[in-house]
């Protein structure tokens, strides 16, 4: 079993009716973003949007991608990430 971890970007942006919104990516996945009302939000937002985007990649046969200058690394064994 590997762990894939991925770093993100949460930042303060706005929604499209000019209201407070939080902005969410991952700079190693091509597209994988995300909103919340909050960071917290957000955050968990993109954990889903991040577990969708691997799993299409599984279903497409392809690789998870592996990029520790865009925050993307592998690791050879089970770990956990807390966010503080």
């Amino acid at each position: 079993m590997r762990s894939h971890i991925f770093s993100a970007v949460v930042e303060a942006d706005q929604f499209e009716d000019g209201s407070p919104a939080f902005h969410a990516w991952c700079p190693a996945l091509k597209g994988c973003h995300t909103w919340g009302h909050n960071e917290e939000e957000a955050l968990a937002r993109l954990e889903e949007a991040v577990e969708l985007y691997l799993d299409d990649l599984r279903a497409a046969g392809e690789p998870i991608p592996v990029d520790p200058e865009r925050g993307a690394i592998a690791m050879s064994s089970p770990a956990v990430v807390v966010n503080l």
